[in-house]
């Protein structure tokens, strides 16, 4: 893959850095650290405004409102979002994995429906596939779909969906044949947020925030045109989805990641660490160069994901390897720079003797959520492992 811009793609990263040097937000950092209730209204207002001048969704094919961008130019959007420190938009799941698997799997009156309204963040979306007995394994998950008459009857439980509280759809997955295979009898549901039998409960994480939340369905009626693909055949619905999160998401934090690093060997030559600079400390000295070097490494296996998306079309199992790496990093960076900061990267917020307004003390509680969702790291290595290395599976 050659990775020198051509003349295209350098247009496409100088129109859009000229309108982001123009429209980028000033006080995303007054917002960054407020608890998510209270910046959603923000962030919708900043996706709607992407999504005014045509840059909401650039992967997306121009005829359901995106640019049809390439991969490279897909890399270049995010590269220049990082730069210019730009906020995240409100409805990232809906975007990055919802809307993509509408586009492939969804009726003409479902992508007619629902892709404009996912661009513009007027309707948010969120995500039901873990459940409580399941964990990783999808394909064992109990939450039921029985057909009566026009509508699915759905009852069950989801964990774990990010942005519950403020979801207006969900797409859900649910067994709708108990007596076949588990990965066979599995349909793709796309279930108003709003129906009567649905509850949401947050759920409160280390960090103050409640970003995950429990899902009950009890009687929840779903009309069978809200069916996401073929019934039975959710299994192939729902990987799809899962391989846009895996495959996708690292091109977002590879310039993220690499202005923190920046930002540690900063603040590691100002904070003592026995007596001296932390930088003249041998041990920590390696550590930053480890993860130095492990987010050039990042970029180069993203550039890998993008080569393989190229020939065929559609994320593949490398995009494991990606989600595998840049969890594990991100532990690891914030882990260092708790042994530079010491008793101050214990700080929130709040505190007028916090380092970067409590960003490091939230960046090392969050990470701990990193290497669980969108796929366990044991999962991953899984898969890595059967489908990439083609061992047997592990069972």
């Amino acid at each position: 893959m050659d990775l020198n811009l051509t003349a295209d793609e350098k247009l496409f990263r100088d129109e859009l850095r000229s309108w982001l040097a123009a429209n980028a937000p000033k006080d995303w950092p007054a917002w960054q650290n407020k608890p998510l209730e209270e910046s959603y209204p923000y962030l919708r207002a900043w996706q709607r405004k992407l999504y005014e001048a045509g840059w909401a969704a650039v992967s997306w094919p121009k005829e359901f409102g995106g640019r049809s961008a390439s991969l490279m130019q897909q890399s270049i959007f995010w590269e220049e979002m990082a730069r210019a420190e730009a906020p995240p938009m409100a409805n990232s799941l809906g975007l990055g994995l919802i809307g993509p698997t509408i586009i492939a799997y969804g009726t003409e009156a479902q992508k007619k429906r629902f892709v404009p309204k996912i661009l513009s963040a007027e309707e948010i979306w969120c995500q039901g596939f873990s459940e409580p007995n399941a964990g990783s394994d999808l394909a064992n998950l109990q939450t039921a779909a029985v057909l009566d008459g026009d509508h699915y009857i759905v009852n069950g439980q989801k964990v774990w969906t990010s942005y519950g509280w403020i979801g207006d759809w969900c797409e859900v997955v649910t067994r709708t044949d108990s007596a076949a295979a588990k990965h066979k009898g599995l349909t793709v549901l796309l279930v108003d947020m709003k129906t009567p039998g649905v509850e949401v409960r947050p759920l409160k994480q280390m960090t103050g925030e409640s970003e995950f939340n429990e899902i009950f369905f009890r009687d929840v009626r779903v009309p069978k045109e809200n069916v996401l693909g073929k019934v039975n055949d959710g299994w192939n619905v729902a990987i799809s989805t899962l391989m846009y999160e895996r495959g996708s998401y690292g091109a977002r934090l590879h310039l993220i990641f690499k202005r923190s690093i920046g930002r540690l060997i900063e603040l590691s030559k100002k904070f003592q660490r026995n007596g001296k600079p932390a930088s003249e400390d041998l041990i920590v000295r390696q550590k930053l160069a480890q993860c130095y070097a492990e987010i050039e490494i990042m970029r180069l296996n993203q550039m890998r994901a993008f080569s393989r998306m190229t020939a065929t079309g559609v994320p593949g199992p490398e995009g494991s390897i990606q989600k595998l790496f840049w969890s594990e990093l991100n532990q690891r960076l914030q882990q260092i720079a708790q042994e530079i900061l010491g008793p101050y990267g214990q700080l929130l917020g709040d505190d007028p003797y916090a380092v970067d307004n409590g960003a490091w003390s939230y960046g090392y509680l969050r990470t701990r959520g990193n290497t669980i969702e969108a796929g366990t790291s044991e999962v991953q290595r899984n898969i890595i492992g059967h489908f990439v290395l083609g061992l047997p599976r592990s069972y």
